[in-house]
């Protein structure tokens, strides 16, 4: 005996389906006649709120780029009689007033396939939609993270090429595998013939055994790095160099490169040494002079150590009423207990408003054109402090973003020291300015 067969609810069967299609008529109205569960949840609408109207009756278009895309997709189907699959398309939804209303933002692909009868004509259109506005925004968060990451690269080498110091980077080994523009450019020589241990090559053959050895202690106790010596500029001139550099470190204390800087000393060591030769008389003077002037040095010779560890007074002020977007900690010590970051050098520091720096920026960021100063007079007022005479030598210089004027770079070492040991060598016997 057989088992009677049960009869199958076909509708009640295609409405349980688990994905999102939609039953549509073959007419030119494409008038909806049933959807499965699935797709009454993603469409935001009731069932019997579409089922019998028109299909952009009961989902109305946010714009007509996208409807226009349905319709020809239903058209294709239409004629001939094969399935479709549409590009992916924006096709915003009415929320139910019950979840606020207004319009989700909404990002789908769909399919539309042929549904024939017996003599092969055209009797449904079914849709499969899937809702891909999830995939949609994380692609466009990763798009948004690679520009903002791009831009934050391209930022950094500017800053770095800026630099009015000469700035190379090491790896972990102590092969140099990088010298920015102003290196390249002092000792004539490209890239390829400075990476590596070929940059010793530019020293004075009396210096090089030295610093060689300086350099190979430091890599092995993780030290930082200084040493003096002459390199060979691209005239063939040597010329002193104060260099120094600091190893970078991660979370386990391993060391992962070396980035370190150099800056032209050459002139002011032959001043001090004149001095000392014109001086000999007073040697013991003479003596602390050239003392205060490395102790200042070590301070005013920058190296490039991800900025925050460059003992040199740097930071970006952004816009034309020149606000601090970043100050490096030596700039912070130099104004210290005061609030930079977010203000405006007017609003943070009024003092040095008022000693004529704000028109020095203003025409730096009209013009364009960079300012140097040298050994300039600022007076600072440390908090419960008499006010103080320091002497600057600094490097305003007008940064850009996109072709667009952005803001200004400030370069600063303290030169205090040094300007006073001069005077004290200079004028024996007076007072200090």
């Amino acid at each position: 005996m057989t088992t009677p067969l049960v009869p199958v609810d076909y509708q009640q069967l295609f409405r349980s389906l688990p994905d999102n299609f939609l039953l549509i008529a073959p007419d030119e109205d494409a008038t909806i006649l049933d959807n499965t569960d699935r797709h009454v949840g993603v469409s935001l609408k009731s069932r019997e709120a579409a089922v019998g109207r028109p299909f952009f009756e009961a989902y109305p278009a946010t714009d007509e780029e996208s409807a226009a895309i349905i319709r020809e997709s239903h058209e294709h189907v239409r004629r001939h009689l094969e399935p479709h699959t549409m590009p992916l398309i924006r096709y915003d939804l009415a929320r139910p007033e019950a979840e606020g209303g207004g319009l989700e933002e909404l990002y789908w692909e769909a399919t539309h396939y042929p549904v024939l009868d017996a003599q092969g004509q055209l009797q449904y259109i079914l849709q499969r939609t899937q809702d891909v506005t999830e995939k949609m925004r994380a692609a466009q968060l990763a798009e948004a993270t690679r520009k903002a990451l791009n831009d934050e690269q391209e930022r950094t080498r500017f800053i770095l090429e800026s630099l009015p110091v000469m700035i190379w980077t090491a790896q972990p080994d102590g092969n140099r595998d990088f010298f920015n523009t102003r290196w390249l450019q002092f000792t004539g020589h490209p890239l390829e013939e400075e990476v590596g241990m070929q940059w010793l090559n530019r020293l004075h053959p009396d210096d090089r055994d030295r610093v060689l050895k300086i350099w190979q202690e430091c890599l092995r106790t993780g030290q930082p790095y200084q040493a003096e010596y002459r390199l060979r500029r691209a005239d063939g001139q040597y010329r002193w160099m104060l260099v120094r550099g600091h190893a970078h470190r991660d979370a386990d204390d391993t060391i992962t490169m070396w980035v370190g800087g150099g800056t032209d000393i050459h002139d002011q060591k032959q001043m001090v040494q004149e001095l000392l030769e014109q001086n000999e008389q007073q040697a013991t003077l003479s003596d602390q002079a050239y003392q205060a002037y490395q102790e200042m040095q070590a301070q005013r010779e920058t190296f490039y150590n991800l900025f925050m560890q460059t003992p040199a007074l740097i930071c970006i002020l952004r816009g034309a009423e020149h606000r601090y977007e970043f100050v490096n900690p030596e700039y912070q010590r130099f104004f210290p207990g005061r609030k930079l970051v977010g203000l405006t050098v007017a609003e943070a520091l009024p003092e040095i408003a008022e000693q004529g720096f704000i028109d020095l920026l203003d025409g730096v960021y009209s013009t364009g054109e960079t300012f140097i100063g040298t050994e300039i007079v600022v007076m600072v007022h440390p908090q419960g402090e008499e006010p103080q005479r320091r002497y600057l030598n600094f490097t305003y210089q007008l940064f850009r973003e996109q072709g667009q004027k952005a803001g200004i770079t400030v370069f600063a070492f303290d030169v205090t020291d040094l300007v006073q040991a001069r005077q004290a060598l200079e004028n024996p016997g007076a007072g200090v300015q």
